[in-house]
């Protein structure tokens, strides 16, 4: 399989089972915004010393390609005929174990925190911040069409999750989390 095909170079693409659309097309831009957090996430866990941290992400890392594939296939009986995975309420129950489980590690919050700590953790901050930019292509994709409901639920728990871990670096490091101190 060649890497180009030229295919795009004329600023369109291939939807999985559907038509040819214009790069810049909603949703596009919404399994690209997925792709970029899971390139996101791939720095952290690279940044890492923790392999439970490292195993949690890599299976996280899993599901947004099935997410991403889930995205780029607009047509849910092309995804069914072609046994896509779905991503959904399995899968927003599994993060929220894995946030349950890692908040007991942490002091409960009492202010909203900075981002940043250790490299590792700032760049946990940093797949948080592209995780709600997915989420809003994701918000933005579903006004024009349907995507399942667990995709924004899942979304929205992963970032939860990602701010979780980012803290946990932290907190396994010996660094404490910096309080914003704007509001008093």
């Amino acid at each position: 399989m060649k890497i180009y095909t030229r295919r795009g170079d004329a600023g369109e693409t291939d939807l999985f089972g559907g038509p040819r659309v214009r790069k810049d097309e909603l949703r596009v831009e919404a399994y690209g915004a997925v792709d970029e957090l899971n390139a996101a996430l791939g720095a952290a866990l690279a940044a890492t010393l923790h392999p439970d941290l490292r195993e949690l992400g890599v299976e996280v890392q899993a599901r947004l390609f099935d997410l991403g594939a889930q995205l780029a296939t607009p047509d849910a009986r092309h995804r069914e005929k072609s046994g896509m995975p779905v991503v959904g309420g399995a899968e927003v129950e599994v993060l929220e174990g894995a946030v349950d489980k890692l908040e007991e590690e942490l002091p409960p919050l009492q202010r909203f925190i900075l981002p940043g700590g250790s490299q590792a953790a700032a760049a946990f901050h940093v797949a948080r911040t592209v995780c709600r930019r997915a989420e809003r292509r994701c918000v933005e994709l579903a006004r024009e069409a349907h995507i399942e409901d667990g995709v924004l639920a899942y979304l929205n728990r992963l970032s939860d999750l990602l701010f979780v871990m980012a803290r946990v670096e932290n907190r396994r490091g010996g660094l404490p989390d910096v309080e914003w101190s704007g509001l008093s």
